[in-house]
């Protein structure tokens, strides 16, 4: 069973709590940006966290590249593993983001959202949604790529389905009984979730899919807006070191939670104050609009979609300056183009 009786509510850790509840609390006051401005923050949120977490594992596709393939998604048509990577994580996010309330955190969830974030991987086809059947010790490699030995001992295939059962029961039963406090659950669960490694591939993004889930669930509802994978992949030493100091002594009497407790506050608190200062950007930059802008910007959410001729029938402004108006709104993210020429529409 998982003991935490060793934990240690340290000033540190009461503080970063404090500010991270206190933001949480105050999210509909902050978050009373347009429509169109959380529409923004999201979207570039999703784009950060795709490109983060799977560069984090090693893919190699820039923010820019990401953008341009979910732009693109519906297509279904990937030329590289690094893309069917970003597919399945984009998908994935969407899906949580839009029934977080109705995804439990069961075994029977995980192994779906482990299908469904392979599900473009044809060589992971084999083992996508079914917990692992062989061994997968993490390993230190040098440039060549040449292992340089195991630096941590994972559980074994036929320890990992036990393990998994009680890491839910266990999560399930101190979130009901409210015996630990959200972000010290979510804390635990993933250190301990990447000890276990239960799948062959895809653990380190699951691991960063549940994070979000269980974030979400607890009511952090402003986690869609800021990418904390972003902020992960900034601090990737810190991570895996964080992660390997409390791993290594999961299996002694008293763990060490304390190194990755720490470095997993710190990154949420990195991820609510960029949150924090986008939102005075976006308020800032909405003052400085133009008049033609904003009147575009709410067309678009009355209406849902619109076009160049309707803007100008509704406007009556120059065909030439709407033009100008929406390629700063789409370049700025605020509105985004579907289409081509003559037939391109508009939406937020």
């Amino acid at each position: 069973m998982i003991n935490i009786t060793s934990i240690h509510l340290n000033t540190e850790i009461l503080s970063l709590i404090s500010e991270i509840d206190e933001f949480k609390g105050t999210w509909r006051a902050l978050g009373s940006l347009a429509p169109e401005q959380l529409t923004s923050l999201k979207r570039v949120a999703t784009i950060e966290s795709v490109g983060s977490s799977t560069r984090i594992e090693g893919a190699k596709l820039t923010d820019q590249q990401v953008e341009k393939l979910l732009e693109n998604l519906a297509i279904g048509n990937f030329s590289s593993r690094d893309e069917e990577e970003v597919a399945g994580y984009a998908d994935v996010m969407n899906l949580i983001f839009e029934n977080y309330e109705s995804i439990p955190l069961t075994e029977g969830y995980i192994q779906q959202l482990h299908r469904e974030l392979l599900k473009y991987s044809s060589k992971d086809s084999w083992h996508r949604g079914h917990y692992k059947k062989s061994p997968n010790n993490v390993e230190a490699f040098d440039q060549d790529g040449n292992s340089l030995g195991i630096i941590f001992e994972t559980a074994s295939p036929f320890d990992t389905q036990l393990r998994m059962q009680e890491l839910v029961s266990w999560t399930a039963n101190v979130t009901e009984n409210k015996e630990l406090h959200p972000l010290l659950v979510a804390s635990i669960f993933i250190v301990v979730f990447l000890a276990i490694h239960p799948f062959q591939d895809g653990n380190g993004r699951l691991s960063r899919i549940l994070t979000t889930v269980l974030l979400l669930r607890a009511g952090y509802s402003y986690v869609p807006y800021s990418s904390l994978e972003a902020v992960i992949e900034q601090s990737k030493e810190g991570y895996y070191l964080a992660l390997r100091k409390t791993q290594g002594t999961l299996k002694t009497e008293q763990p060490d939670w304390m190194p990755w407790i720490i470095f997993f506050l710190r990154a949420l608190q990195q991820q609510k104050s960029r949150l924090e200062t986008k939102i005075e950007r976006e308020k800032l930059l909405l003052r400085q609009l133009p008049a033609l802008s904003i009147q575009i910007l709410e067309l678009a959410k009355s209406r849902g979609r619109i076009t160049i001729s309707e803007i100008v029938l509704l406007t009556q402004a120059n065909r030439n300056t709407v033009k100008k108006h929406l390629e700063r709104l789409v370049s700025d993210h605020r509105l985004q183009q579907h289409g081509a020429g003559r037939g391109s529409w508009y939406a937020l």
